[in-house]
């Protein structure tokens, strides 16, 4: 496993580090507390010391997850996550008052002094332009309960408006099927030593390769619900790509990129991006983190790989992608 640095936190962290929003069962499952540890142990084996959570995940059993294992693994790094629980999810929800309650309740959840980085969880878009917001983290800061602060984002235009701010992080889209963010926001993350996490790496699974247009999900999984932005943002499923559109697009990069493992290819693209501090594949079990940690090892693409994801992003997803996000 190679390391990058996290922007400003100073944090050397692993290129591939693990998502837990499966952490411990699959999306819509019961939480398996056994399940989650292995999880965790693996890809601490695999050399994974980076891991994403966030006060909603499993009701917050993903935090305190992750907070057990930092008793025995103290040098592993986290970055968590807040305001999804507002009810409703408005601007003028986050206040001072919430986002502190946000923050001591994490803080509480795992168990720690301070928290390594938190992140505002994908927040309105007119939240970016309330620098009192910013403040409140900036206090929180110079108190000692959180280290570093930053932002998880739904649009790159959110992520450029928030290098305006003191943030140490990006969270954000990326994957051969949202190619937008490195044509301008990579370079302006990287001029203000801010560093980007790479989030839904393999767009819920379409870059698996695995897909086919027979396939289902459960009920309660974001891929049945949401396809059409029920719930959250359309982008946060198969990152807004049309499904059957994503299963052709995803059955042509095999062939032409000649694997049958896109996920890891998919994993590895990511990773040609020096900008890009770590890559964050969700795993719920693993085999799951274990393989995923493997794709830091293989071979540099090509230009030749590299015309190729360009070509099917062009043919295929660009329109309208491209364009929303």
């Amino acid at each position: 496993m190679k390391f990058r640095t996290l922007g400003k936190t100073g944090f050397k962290i692993s290129e591939v580090s693990l998502g837990t929003w499966q952490l411990g069962g699959k999306w819509g499952d019961p939480f398996d507390e056994k399940d989650a540890a292995a999880t965790l142990e693996a890809a601490y084996e695999s050399g994974v010391n980076y891991f994403d959570t966030a006060d909603i995940y499993q009701d917050g059993q993903s935090e305190h997850a992750v907070g057990e294992f930092l008793k025995k693994h103290p040098d592993v790094h986290y970055s968590t996550k807040m305001g999804r629980k507002l009810e409703p999810h408005t601007p003028a929800s986050y206040s001072k008052e919430n986002l502190t309650a946000f923050v001591d309740s994490s803080l509480q959840n795992m168990n720690v002094e301070s928290l390594d980085l938190v992140l505002l969880h994908c927040p309105p878009t007119s939240v970016y332009y309330d620098p009192t917001v910013f403040w409140t983290l900036d206090e929180l800061k110079k108190a000692g309960k959180i280290q570093n602060y930053g932002v998880s984002v739904e649009r790159v235009e959110e992520a450029e408006k928030a290098l305006q701010f003191n943030i140490s992080a990006v969270e954000i889209i990326f994957n051969m099927f949202r190619l937008r963010p490195a044509e301008h926001f990579f370079a302006e993350a990287q001029a203000a030593n801010v560093g980007i996490l790479a989030r839904v790496p393999l767009a819920s699974g379409l870059l698996s390769g695995k897909y086919t247009t027979a396939t289902t999900f459960g009920k309660a999984d974001h891929r049945s619900y949401n396809r059409n932005g029920a719930a959250f943002d359309k982008g946060e499923t198969f990152s807004g790509v049309d499904f059957a559109t994503g299963v052709k697009a995803a059955d042509e990069l095999k062939q032409r990129l000649g694997t049958d493992n896109l996920a890891d290819l998919a994993l590895r693209y990511i990773l040609m991006y020096d900008a890009v501090s770590t890559v964050i594949p969700g795993a719920s079990k693993p085999e799951q983190i274990i393989a995923n940690a493997q794709a830091a090892e293989l071979p540099a693409f090509t230009d030749q790989q590299l015309a190729i994801v360009q070509d099917v992003y062009d043919q295929y997803i660009k329109n309208p992608v491209d364009y929303l996000w």
